[in-house]
């Protein structure tokens, strides 16, 4: 009979104390793996949010003096000194390091028009570009071909038209294809056509005011596409819009210090209760340890049986705790964001991770037992009862 057959023999003739073992080991992996792999799903989804909805970084041109203007509100700031951005730059940003990182370049002319007596902002949009920049566009008709426009719903209710009307621009006849609906931003009171029709009726051939930008920065800092753009645009300010993803992020950081904080108490638990229960065994089984030791096991043979168990045990324990941690985050997930499409795919690492550090905390709590298990003399462990 070997060992790791004693090691066996013994938690199946002590099953109570065995679960209890497990138990306490299953609890702390088990909340361990929860929380690192909610804190994760959380990162990812910022990350994905950031990536596909909408830019993330904005380019215009520069000027030397401030705008006037606070929450939307102008105060009567004028921008002298200011020049356009020329097309032929914003093509450059295709050449720098991480272009793959690139998901949508949105070039923007502005320019404001008269329609019916109005004065309107018409912005000429790539809408190709739109789609990924501004997801969130619901588009009643149709986007707008070449001699068509699309009203935000604002725009719409202001100048009385609908889908099919049409309307003067700069003596240009233009049809309204589609209404967006309402947005609840700037994007309501404008009226959008197509890049290269707004620059010919505003006269902007070949330059924009501003271009937006969706950079693919899961792996890469929006700072440093903002500084390798702003290379290659001399002409433009590039600046990147993350205070909404910063403030996100630092909630996330706050959450991963509890969920250190949270663990550590939690691991700590778990090994006193190892411990305890090894401790406990160590005096239940006085008379077997003397027997083992009287046949002619070494001291080394008694430790090793005490720590094969709370290895066996811990083993178990890492394994149920992987995959108890995923179906916890999985039903707790749903409370901290509103994704439901976050997937929680197998992690190697974090599985290996939890079988071997359950059984590193298992040995580690079982170390002190299992040598005062070796230490008793076998005269005295026989004599006692």
């Amino acid at each position: 009979m070997t060992l790791k057959d004693i090691a066996l023999l013994n938690l199946r003739r002590r099953k109570a104390r065995a679960a209890f073992l497990l138990a306490g080991l299953l609890i702390g992996v088990t909340t361990v793996v929860a929380l690192t792999s909610l804190v994760e799903a959380m990162r990812e989804d910022i990350a994905d949010k950031l990536d596909r909805f909408g830019a993330n970084i904005l380019i215009v041109p520069r000027t030397e003096n401030l705008s006037l203007t606070y929450g939307g509100l102008s105060l009567g700031g004028v921008s002298f000194e200011m020049e356009e951005i020329r097309m032929e730059e914003l093509e450059r940003i295709g050449t720098i390091r991480n272009a793959a990182n690139v998901a949508a370049l949105g070039p923007v002319a502005l320019g404001v028009v008269d329609v019916s007596g109005k004065r309107i902002l018409l912005s000429g949009v790539d809408f190709e570009a739109i789609r990924i920049l501004k997801p969130w566009w619901k588009i009643a008709g149709m986007e707008a071909a070449d001699g068509q426009v699309v009203l935000g719903f604002q725009a719409a209710r202001t100048l009385d038209l609908k889908i099919g009307d049409a309307l003067n621009v700069k003596g240009r006849t233009l049809t309204v294809s589609g209404i967006i609906d309402e947005t609840g931003s700037q994007d309501d009171q404008l009226m959008f056509t197509r890049l290269a029709a707004a620059q010919s009726i505003l006269g902007m051939e070949g330059r924009v005011s501003m271009a937006e930008v969706a950079a693919l920065c899961k792996d890469c800092p929006i700072d440093e596409m903002v500084r390798q753009i702003s290379e290659v645009v001399p002409g433009g300010k590039v600046m990147g819009i993350q205070q909404v993803v910063k403030g996100r992020m630092e909630t996330i950081a706050h959450f991963q210090k509890l969920t250190l904080g949270v663990s550590s108490v939690v691991i700590l638990v778990g090994i006193l209760v190892v411990l305890v229960t090894m401790m406990g065994s160590v005096r239940e089984r006085t008379r077997e340890i003397g027997i083992f030791r009287a046949i002619g096991f070494r001291r080394s043979h008694v430790a090793c049986v005490f720590l094969l168990e709370a290895a066996l045990v811990s083993a178990l324990a890492g394994i149920l705790g992987y995959f108890g941690g995923l179906a916890a985050t999985a039903a707790t997930l749903p409370f901290f964001t509103e994704s439901a499409d976050i997937a929680l795919p197998f992690s190697p690492f974090m599985a290996a991770g939890a079988v071997l550090g359950s059984i590193f905390l298992g040995l580690l709590a079982s170390a002190y037992p299992a040598l005062l298990a070796a230490r008793l003399d076998p005269t005295d462990a026989l004599r006692a009862l």
